[in-house]
């Protein structure tokens, strides 16, 4: 039975997680945290997620609960995850974390830090239809080559806090890597007299707006035809599943960076 912690306990992924953990058969909670000045610390977890007690403290801090657990799963701040990651390789927990918004500084010391401390899947999206999208936007891309003009656009609720997605990035990412282009390709915004589009780009943009939980759309657009590839996802619990997922299969992994491609068997 693996043994999970819980970061951001008390936030919109932390209690869907939460729920997910307690539908799963070989996974357990042991443990649950939130910031220091959350109105949830000291409240027991089933409290925050509508059911009884179940003698799981949210405590204020991952020191409090590291001991306890074999894996820590955090979707929090980037700057929290960050600093979780630091206090775990101390302690060699694996780790789950599905945060967005890091900088390219700030994810390159969690994988260093993975890499000589405990085992880490890192993924900006966990669901399984996106990890299939990405394989089939890196077949289309290679199909259709430069020969189409291509363009990511995503959608998320009003708070989501950065901007694009850490999923479009990756769908970008994998574009730019199957071309042999560069994130110098990427083009995140236009406004006013812009010219025409130049053939070595990659479009995203970004849409903000009510309580939209997730959508990315890639267009390859060409003379006479476009192809479109869409996911949308209608519920946290498809991240939180894949998260759920995730925490069980690296426990016992060696330290270094794995992803959900690891996690599925899709490599």
């Amino acid at each position: 039975m693996v043994k999970a912690i819980v970061a951001g306990a008390a936030g919109r992924m932390g209690t869907r997680i939460i729920h997910n953990i307690l539908e799963a058969d070989d996974i357990t909670l042991v443990g649950a945290f939130e910031r220091p000045d959350s109105p949830a610390v000291g409240k027991d977890v089933g409290e925050i997620i509508g059911k009884p007690p179940l003698g799981v403290i949210i405590e204020d801090s991952l020191e409090k609960v590291i001991e306890k657990g074999d894996v820590i799963i955090d979707f929090t701040f980037h700057e929290a995850s960050l600093a979780n990651a630091r206090t775990n390789a101390s302690y060699g927990k694996a780790m789950v974390i599905g945060t967005t918004g890091f900088s390219k500084e700030e994810l390159e010391e969690i994988h260093e830090l993975a890499r000589k401390h405990f085992p880490l899947v890192q993924a900006y999206n966990m669901s399984l239809g996106i990890n299939l999208l990405y394989k089939l936007v890196e077949m289309a891309t290679k199909v259709l080559g430069e020969d189409f003009d291509i363009e990511i656009v995503e959608a998320h609720h009003r708070m989501k806090k950065d901007a694009p997605s850490g999923t479009a990035i990756a769908l970008a990412n994998v574009i730019a890597k199957t071309l042999g282009w560069d994130e110098s390709t990427f083009r995140f915004c236009r406004e006013g007299i812009i010219g025409e589009r130049p053939k070595k780009e990659i479009g995203i943009q970004t849409i903000r707006a009510g309580e939209i939980v997730g959508e990315h759309t890639i267009y390859f657009a060409g003379t006479g035809e476009r192809i479109e590839l869409t996911h949308r996802a209608s519920s946290r619990d498809t991240f939180a599943r894949g998260a759920v997922k995730a925490a069980i299969w690296v426990v016992g992994k060696a330290p270094g960076v794995y992803d959900m491609h690891d996690v599925l068997g899709l490599k």
